[in-house]
């Protein structure tokens, strides 16, 4: 099974890794056959498209590339992904008592969102600028901070739902792993280094003396 391009290795989100050379996928070998199958399969998700319809997809796509960062290639498939929990039902196993089931709160929110930027722009959510995008999710998460409704709904809520499953998809993909220096399943290899700054053969130092949380925040890193 080929587990990236031919000549490249150690692929992050928009080649903005911190940990220079790591590749979570030199691993792979190690793995058991059920767990490398699992994990090498986010590799090529397909283009999803089980669950959403191609006006869903036309809103969701931006949406979930804004919430994570996402403005270049390669980018982490977090859409297919989200698609394909969607359509066999994975869930995370409880949803909120005002809002209905995730599938069809994704459906009602997605909606809601292009209604939003129909009343605003004149457009929907996909006809319009990264720069209208990012202001209409502020309000959202600006709404959900303070309590306040959200087109009828609980803005907390929504932001919830959105960024569980925008966060979950990204960080099950092993480019956000390279991303972070995490070297994978466990099993059966096991870690024999452990403790601050302690490293097994495999892992790779972080090569950026920054707080990634500062960075985030100043706006000097992503």
């Amino acid at each position: 099974m080929t587990h990236r391009p031919p000549g490249t290795r150690g692929i992050t989100p928009q080649g903005r890794g911190r940990f220079r050379g790591f590749d979570v996928l030199s691993q792979a070998q190690v793995w058991d056959d059920v767990t490398a199958g699992v994990v090498l399969a986010r590799l090529t998700p397909g283009d999803g498209g089980r669950f959403f319809t191609d006006a869903e997809r036309a809103v969701a796509a931006p949406l979930l590339d804004l919430l994570l960062g996402q403005d270049g290639e390669p980018r982490v498939p977090v859409l297919p992904l989200v698609d394909t929990r969607l359509a066999i039902g994975e869930t995370d196993g409880w949803h909120y008592d005002d809002m209905p089931v995730d599938g069809q709160a994704w459906r009602e929110t997605l909606a809601a969102l292009d209604d939003a930027a129909m009343a605003l722009h004149g457009v929907g959510f996909a006809a319009i600028g990264d720069a209208e995008r990012t202001g209409l999710l502020q309000e959202v998460q600006e709404r959900a901070g303070s309590g306040t409704p959200w087109h009828g709904w609980s803005a907390s809520h929504v932001w919830s739902l959105w960024t569980r499953y925008a966060c979950t998809a990204f960080y099950s993909h092993p480019w956000a792993w390279n991303e972070i220096g995490f070297p994978g399943p466990a099993y059966p290899r096991g870690y024999l280094h452990l403790g601050v700054d302690a490293r097994d053969r495999w892992e790779v130092a972080d090569s950026d003396p920054r707080d990634p949380v500062v960075g985030t925040r100043n706006g000097s890193d992503r």
